[in-house]
């Protein structure tokens, strides 16, 4: 999700690595790439997530495509879910729209937009996008907006419609939208402490207004998001994440409430980070025990979301990606109990000794039955 990339890389080669990165993770098995939108801050350089969504679904099979997310306060409502849709239509219903109220104020500001009220812009544009999206039509007058007779003139492909999220942090804005308006939810910040104490507050919160709003919480539409890397030692995984790990942090408390960094030698930061869960920069079995954690303290989600923070260089991102597909998927989509069982079975019998005698008999048979005809 997001995907980050350092100022000092060739913003071309970055983009086109990120479209690389979607097709690798498309041919691992991977379920679902997210998407952000972001207009300054030098990072998080893709400026529409929906574009980059049609060059990547061009390129691939299955994986689905969501925008991670879409801040609806820049962009009339109509003309967003009209967007959607036909996206929605051109990759035959591999897409999911994610929204938020825009994280960085720095875009904010550029377009004259205050802080404050981004939120409340938030929640007056989803009013109008689900509507549209149910085959309504609409009539509303904001301070920013106004829509007079609006419909949409497709019906989406995916029916009744694609998925919707709405982003959450730290407070009960994210999860109460989400309930509200009976979409699916995107912890950004599952793996924080603020964030992690949270989830089990926010499902609750899911639930309640849910009851009062007459929609239906779905744990399947709850996606966590984390930064992780797998590599087959923990201490080869931070020898890898020193390609990007500071500069990543360094970002990211300029702009999302990110505790400041700790004294000592990367190894140590590393290894502290992991201790308290905030990170999962480690072996296979950590990354199994880290999102065991999650559904610990959540209840249970759908996804979990790796952070895409260039925290290592691109060669050894495939490998992790590709570690966690063959030793951490498998393991949640209990695809392994199975063929384990029947290895046990073969193991704990006396069947070749069995296969060897009957091939014996079958030689000796052969070899009568010769001497007879002769």
């Amino acid at each position: 999700m997001a995907p980050f990339h350092s100022p000092t890389q060739d913003p071309t080669l970055a983009l086109h690595r990120d479209l690389e990165l979607i097709e690798h993770l498309d041919a691992l098995g991977f379920e679902e790439a997210w998407i952000g939108e972001h207009h300054s801050g030098g990072w998080e350089i893709i400026a529409d997530p929906m574009v980059f969504i049609a060059a990547a679904a061009a390129r691939t099979r299955s994986i689905r495509l969501g925008t991670g997310v879409s801040s609806l306060p820049y962009h009339h409502p109509l003309i967003l879910a009209d967007r959607m849709v036909l996206l929605d239509h051109l990759t035959r219903g591999r897409v999911m729209l994610g929204v938020g109220p825009g994280q960085l104020t720095s875009d904010a500001r550029m377009l004259g937009i205050e802080p404050n009220d981004q939120r409340r812009m938030m929640e007056e544009s989803l009013e109008v996008i689900t509507a549209l999206l149910r085959g309504e039509t609409v009539n509303r007058t904001t301070d920013w907006f106004t829509i007079a007779d609006g419909v949409l003139q497709l019906r989406p492909y995916s029916h009744p419609c694609f998925e919707l999220c709405v982003a959450a942090t730290f407070s009960p804005a994210g999860p109460r939208s989400a309930a509200r308006h009976g979409t699916g939810l995107l912890s950004v910040a599952a793996t924080q402490e603020s964030g992690f104490d949270a989830l089990g507050t926010h499902w609750g919160i899911i639930e309640e207004e849910s009851t009062v709003h007459g929609t239906t919480p779905d744990r399947r539409a709850w996606r966590l998001m984390g930064p992780m890397h797998v590599a087959e030692t923990e201490d080869e995984a931070i020898a890898e994440v020193a390609y990007g790990y500071d500069r990543v942090f360094d970002y990211l408390r300029h702009v999302v409430p990110v505790p400041p960094a700790d004294e000592g030698s990367l190894e140590e930061r590393v290894k502290a980070a992991n201790l308290t869960g905030s990170v999962c920069f480690g072996t296979p079995e950590m990354a199994r025990a880290q999102i065991q954690r999650l559904l610990d303290q959540s209840g249970g989600f759908g996804a979990y979301l790796f952070m895409g923070g260039d925290f290592a260089d691109p060669a050894a991102t495939r490998r992790s990606y590709e570690l966690f597909a063959r030793e951490v998927a498998p393991h949640f989509r209990h695809q392994l109990a199975p063929v384990a069982a029947a290895d046990a079975r073969v193991r704990n019998r006396d069947g070749a000794g069995e296969v060897l005698t009957a091939a014996i008999q079958a030689g000796v048979e052969y070899e009568a039955e010769k001497a007879a005809r002769t």
